[in-house]
């Protein structure tokens, strides 16, 4: 009988001094236990270990029961009394072993569970490994962090629940099961602080850096995917109370998440190792940003005196949208979502970005995003968009952006098999309404409209050159006649003007500048009320003559656009003929 040979067991090794243990009686202890379990005598087992005769045996022993006595627990339902005897036994084994030992045990049951069994199995030995955790004392910092590691890799590859449903149903329990451990690392997190507000010389960086580690893999899974919004019927959201108390434990760690992100040292050799947890840590970033500044959590807690360094949050915005938009298939958005609100302003604020930001990564990024954003709608989408912005940007560089793209998808319809309509007749003579024109005429200003009008005029060229005038997919040439009116004429008469404006300012400082230099005079200059770094004569000159050379160019290519347009319709009366 199993508690028979567990109690022959016993007897032999209580005459024993604990230095005469062998290894064979580790073993030994360890099958006759299992055994006792396996076959429904926890209640013997458990009278065994509250002996106190056995309480060396058990202090370093006893930690060889974790396996099988966690197999036991999930296998018998709630109700059973076996169960019941099994959970005290556990109890008896966190009081009772070798702190060391037991916690490798535990970590050991945790990193080998699988399946649906892995938020059971943390579940059941948080408490016990949070209660060894805090009686260790060397490594401390050590120990948590490779706990809190253990644990979220076992969780990482779980599915997030999303929908109400799934959230209610919680079939795997994650999310119990993230909450806890949460309320798990809690004593560690008042740790640190209790011992910076009793010592102003107590810095025990390393727990800090674990527990923020912790905190930065908790906002990338589950958070960064998880539903935060409010469900009605669910009275305390669990993916909520997450974020919010994550919130609070990074807010606790402040000081260090900033020297994390932007100045810490890297631990890895392999650079693509480094890059990783680079690409991790924005999105993790990314994530709290999208929870102070969207979701509002711990916004009123957020310490103003890291206001100053509130300049990293927009760049991580930038990454977590960029995440997401890189996670769906190109052409898939319908052109339906525009109605919305939310997927308008989100072009138009890339733009203030790409065009107000004095930041030039952010500038970039901005840019990059918005042709992310464009690539993921389907043709009806992409038209939308590209007349929204023509309409709103109000930046000629912006404008020669989105007029490149125009003639991109032209390109694409051209080249399929079937039609795209959007993008070629009617419809496309109605974008090119709002790309073909110069916005006042012949008196606009070429040079501040320059990006646009190059880009209009290549449009153009590329046009007249692919779409002959027999087939006409485009339209452009039904169209000549409204575009020479409204962009081709206006151009060469703005052209002319421009021109002969700047050839009289290059004389006059010409002849000006003879006095100038004379004096020693320098030009000054004067924008939005601030002094802007003198001009010589010199600079205003190289100015001006770069704006004439950018009227060259523009001269040039009208020239050879209106030279095509020539050619072609001279070719189709000659055909006539």
């Amino acid at each position: 009988m199993a508690v028979d040979e567990l109690q022959a067991i016993i007897e032999r090794c209580q005459i024993l001094e604990e230095a005469d243990f062998r290894g064979e009686d580790y073993d030994l202890f360890q099958v006759a236990g299992q055994k006792c379990l396996e076959d429904g005598y926890a209640a013997q087992l458990l009278e065994v270990i509250q002996n106190v005769k056995n309480k060396v045996i058990i202090k370093n022993m006893g930690w060889n029961l974790i396996s099988p006595l966690v197999r036991c627990i999930l296998a018998y339902k709630k109700e059973d009394e076996k169960r019941e005897h099994c959970l005290k036994i556990l109890d008896q084994l966190v009081q009772l072993c070798n702190p060391k030992e037991l916690f490798l045990g535990l970590l050991e049951q945790i990193e080998q569970t699988s399946g649906e069994q892995v938020c059971q199995t943390i579940m059941l030995l948080l408490q016990p490994l949070q209660t060894v955790l805090l009686k260790l004392q060397n490594k401390k910092a050590y120990s948590v962090g490779l706990s809190l590691a253990i644990i979220m890799n076992q969780l990482t590859p779980l599915p997030v629940p999303y929908t109400k449903q799934q959230i209610q149903e919680d079939k795997l329990g994650l999310c119990q099961c993230c909450n806890a451990v949460v309320d798990f690392a809690k004593p560690f997190v008042n740790e640190v602080v209790k011992n910076m507000e009793n010592s102003s010389e107590f810095n025990d960086t390393e727990l800090k850096e674990e527990l923020l580690k912790f905190c930065m893999k908790s906002l990338k899974y589950p958070l960064l995917t998880a539903q935060l919004d409010q469900l009605e019927g669910i009275e305390e959201h669990p993916f909520r109370h997450l974020a919010a108390e994550i919130i609070v434990s990074a807010v606790t760690l402040m000081p260090l998440v900033f020297l994390h992100h932007k100045s810490r040292r890297s631990y890895w050799e392999n650079q693509e190792f480094e890059d990783i947890e680079q690409k991790n840590s924005a999105d993790s970033l990314a994530c709290l940003s999208y929870l102070v500044f969207v979701q509002h959590f711990g916004i009123n807690c957020f310490p103003m005196v890291f206001s100053w360094q509130l300049f990293i949050f927009p760049s991580h915005l930038q990454d977590l949208f960029e995440s997401c938009l890189l996670r769906m298939e190109d052409n898939g958005l319908l052109h339906q979502y525009l109605e919305f609100r939310e997927f308008i302003n989100v072009p138009q604020d890339l733009v203030k970005v790409m065009t107000l930001c004095p930041i030039e990564h952010l500038r970039k990024k901005s840019l990059s995003i918005l042709q992310l954003f464009i690539d993921k709608f389907e043709a009806e989408g992409k038209y939308t968009l590209f007349r929204c912005l023509l309409k709103t940007s109000n930046h000629a560089g912006v404008e020669g952006y989105i007029i490149k793209n125009i003639k991109d998808q032209i390109h694409l319809s051209l080249m399929k098999a079937h039609d795209n309509i959007w993008f070629t007749g009617h419809h496309l003579i109605s974008l090119l309404d709002l790309v073909l024109l110069l916005p006042e005429g012949a008196e606009t200003d070429l040079l501040q409209n320059s990006d646009r009008i190059m880009a209009s005029l290549n449009l153009l060229r590329y046009l007249v050159i692919k779409d002959c005038e027999s087939d006409n997919q485009t339209g452009v040439w039904t169209a000549l006649a409204k575009i020479e009116k409204n962009f081709l004429k206006p151009l060469h008469v703005g052209l002319n003007m421009s021109k002969a404006h700047y050839e009289a300012e290059i004389k006059n400082k010409k002849e000006n500048g003879r006095e100038a230099h004379s004096s020693n005079t320098i030009c000054s200059l004067t924008v939005s009320g601030e002094k802007m770094p003198a001009m010589t004569t010199e600079m205003q000159l190289q100015v001006l003559h770069s704006a004439l050379f950018t009227f060259d160019l523009i001269e040039s290519v009208l020239a050879r656009v209106e030279e095509l347009i020539e050619v072609k319709v001279k070719a189709v009366m000659d055909e006539n003929i």
